[in-house]
């Protein structure tokens, strides 16, 4: 795999390290800054389902981060594929329920990375 898709995916790994924490460890502090458009006093009652989004972040990060570290070129792609596959559609779907900047802030990256992965070899 190519440095600059290595790149690529480990900034979208440590983008949702960052949304698990938001959302996991900071939904009540730093959440309400980042999700300014969810009404204020909901951040208190919703604190665990926030956590449970988090946890599914954690599990994308994780497995992005593991391909980094496959040494068998076919098996480190295909896992990277997945995981990035994964995010495209978390963010598809986050776009189409929640808000529009979801597509840019997630899918966008995460085709562009699943693009490289295929393209850069």
């Amino acid at each position: 795999m190519a440095l600059t898709t290595k790149i690529l995916i480990s900034i979208i790994a440590i983008e949702h390290l960052v949304i698990l924490w938001v959302e996991m460890f900071g939904w009540e502090t730093i959440g309400k800054k980042v999700f300014t458009s969810f009404p204020p006093d909901l951040f208190k009652p919703t604190r665990m389902l926030a956590a449970n989004q988090g946890l599914y972040n954690g599990f994308l990060s994780a497995g992005l981060i593991w391909s980094l570290f496959i040494t068998d070129a076919i098996w480190q792609n295909n896992v990277a594929l997945f995981f990035l596959g994964c995010v495209i559609i978390a963010g598809i779907y986050g776009a189409l329920t929640s808000s529009k900047k979801i597509f840019f802030v997630q899918a966008l990256p995460a085709f562009i990375a699943f693009a490289a992965v295929l393209l850069i070899r």
